[in-house]
């Protein structure tokens, strides 16, 4: 609940063009990002990017906002309790990396740090419901959480059974 209250709230984008890149509407969170060692630019953009939230409900599963007059980027880090589910999260975090297209608002490469970040400019705004935005980011994350869970229990599984099998050979039964 308080991770939609916080997209309602960050999700209030206008279209705004770029003071580093001329006569172009750039991601502000993305030029901010990129251009993070140079003084004079972040002079210049400083008052176009908000401060950063992080949700965390611990250490390994935490949200990342970064605002700005036009972007926001979230990035999402998945619960991992172990080298299986680091595993998981990595391949099932590529894999929607290489179809990023098709989201639209997903970046191919997230933050580093975290396992998967999605990009919303004002022109995604106006081109999606801003609620229905909202449900999807939600929606993506839990569901990304439970398939993990399962495809770890899936792997246990078939696991189990191949050293049952095995043993059974070894024992000549």
């Amino acid at each position: 609940q308080s991770l939609r209250q916080v997209f309602e709230a960050v999700l209030c984008l206008r279209d705004f063009p770029s003071e580093i890149v001329e006569k172009q509407v750039k991601p502000e969170v993305e030029i901010n990002a990129h251009y993070k060692d140079d003084k004079d630019i972040q002079k210049k953009t400083k008052h176009l990017c908000l401060n950063d939230v992080v949700l965390a409900r611990n250490e390994k599963e935490k949200c990342l906002i970064e605002t700005s007059i036009n972007s926001v980027r979230i990035s999402f880090k998945f619960k991992t309790n172990d080298d299986m589910d680091v595993f998981i999260a990595d391949r099932f975090c590529k894999f929607f990396a290489v179809r990023a297209e098709i989201f639209e608002i997903l970046r191919k490469k997230p933050v580093e740090g975290y396992d998967v970040s999605f990009l919303i400019t004002n022109t995604h705004l106006e081109k999606f419901d801003k609620a229905k935005l909202i449900d999807f980011l939600i929606e993506f994350v839990e569901n990304v959480e439970k398939d993990i869970n399962e495809i770890k229990l899936n792997i246990i599984t078939q696991t189990r059974v191949a050293a049952s099998f095995f043993v059974n050979e070894l024992a000549g039964n």
